[in-house]
């Protein structure tokens, strides 16, 4: 991938790696449904009812299938799992092999490699599940896992192993269990719904587990991870956030990777969500051919900040078995942080974190602006290369040495 020219004195990009056109909230439109109408097509239920799900449809609506993708697609629904809403497909381009829409959603066959170092379950989940579909790793917080099923599937996904039962995971939630071992666990504080998608159950349906879960006196907040917004902003309706914002304090973590998933509908779906009192954070993924760019990471981070959501992480990939296709390296990562700190307000810049193989939970992962430190000082730089001292105090008082800059060679 090309990098985004931002400075004017380079190489110009490809038009669809421009600034000005990453950062333009376009409607993603109807495409091949142009004879559905605006009542079906704005309607969530029609959205997952006319999902593509099959290498048929697929073919049919894209010809220009790579060798790789039509392989990959023939395994739908009995080795690898494929949906798209008719939504989301709109924003593939077709004649890009390199689409990063189309790498996100397309099965290839490089799926069905599984390198040495990849695991079915990277995050060591089901070895921190003490009842089913509930995962308690970190101390006062768990993931309550509500379905395995989501609106599309992306083909990087964590639990590849569990969401769709396409390789047969056979996943049962037992929801009376894990509200139990909330209740029962007062150092809990902290409930995330996941899945598979929550916000794909009915506000009936949803109101259930949320009720019940705030009735438990020591949860004090509620989290939501959904990539409905994205990949469905339909669901987002006046209804769902009239019912979500009786929920307070729920926070909602979405996953967008690249600015062309931000169009004009999205940024409305959003809009909704926010209206409603909910604070609303970002959780992307380093993928190549699809974010592994400084320029392509700014302008997503910035039209979050439009669509009135906070960047929150940038996950390394995990290392899920047949994903290293789409893995680009850490080197790449903190090359894209150092793209962002000090060249966008600090309401832009994410953490990067690598979720540690095996169960080890979030790790911050950095680039080194800490330079050296003793009991006297610490030496720092900051995002232009420039050195600075800032002068320790072992018992946490200030000195009275103002901190200054000190000479040495600009950092590489």
């Amino acid at each position: 991938m090309h990098s985004v020219n931002l400075t004017g004195d380079k190489e110009e990009p490809p038009s669809c790696l421009r600034w000005e056109v990453l950062k333009e909230f376009h409607p993603a439109g109807k495409g091949f449904w142009t004879d559905v109408s605006d009542t079906d097509w704005n309607d969530w239920h029609w959205q997952l009812k006319h999902r593509i799900t099959t290498v048929e449809q697929l073919q049919r609506l894209m010809p220009t299938l790579t060798p790789e993708e039509f392989a990959g697609a023939a395994l739908a629904n009995h080795k690898l799992a494929l949906a798209i809403t008719p939504y989301f497909f709109n924003l593939i381009d077709p004649a890009d092999e390199n689409c990063p829409i189309r790498w996100q959603v397309i099965p290839r066959v490089q799926e069905t490699h599984t390198a040495p170092w990849e695991m079915s379950d990277p995050c060591g989940e089901d070895s921190h599940s003490p009842v089913p579909g509930l995962v308690h790793r970190y101390p006062d917080r768990v993931l309550f896992l509500v379905t395995d099923r989501c609106a599309a599937y992306c083909r990087y996904c964590t639990r590849s192993r569990l969401v769709s039962n396409a390789s047969g995971y056979d996943f049962h939630p037992e929801f009376d269990r894990q509200i139990e071992y909330v209740r029962q666990h007062p150092q809990v504080r902290d409930v995330l719904l996941s899945g598979g998608d929550p916000l794909l159950f009915s506000d009936e349906k949803l109101e259930y587990l949320l009720d019940r879960l705030r009735a438990i006196p020591h949860v004090e907040f509620l989290r939501i991870g959904t990539r409905i917004p994205i990949f469905l902003p339909q669901r987002i309706t006046p209804q769902l956030c009239g019912m979500l914002r009786r929920y307070h304090p729920l926070f909602v973590s979405i996953h967008s990777n690249h600015p062309r998933e931000l169009t004009a509908e999205v940024r409305d779906a959003l809009g909704r969500l926010a209206d409603a009192g909910i604070p609303l954070g970002n959780q992307s993924v380093l993928l190549r051919n699809v974010n592994d760019n400084p320029g392509v990471m700014l302008a997503q981070v910035q039209k979050l900040l439009m669509c009135r959501v906070k960047p929150y992480y940038i996950y390394q990939c995990d290392l899920i078995a047949g994903s290293a296709h789409l893995r680009t390296s850490v080197r790449k990562g903190l090359e894209i942080m150092e793209s962002l700190r000090g060249h966008t307000t600090g309401y832009a810049v994410p953490q990067y974190v690598i979720d540690a193989p095996g169960g080890g939970g979030k790790v911050p992962v950095n680039p080194d602006y800490v330079l050296s430190r003793n009991a006297d000082r610490v030496v720092i730089r900051n995002y232009e290369g420039r050195v600075f001292e800032y002068p320790e105090a072992a018992d946490g008082t200030p000195l009275v040495a103002a901190p200054k800059e000190i000479e040495e060679p600009e950092l590489v």
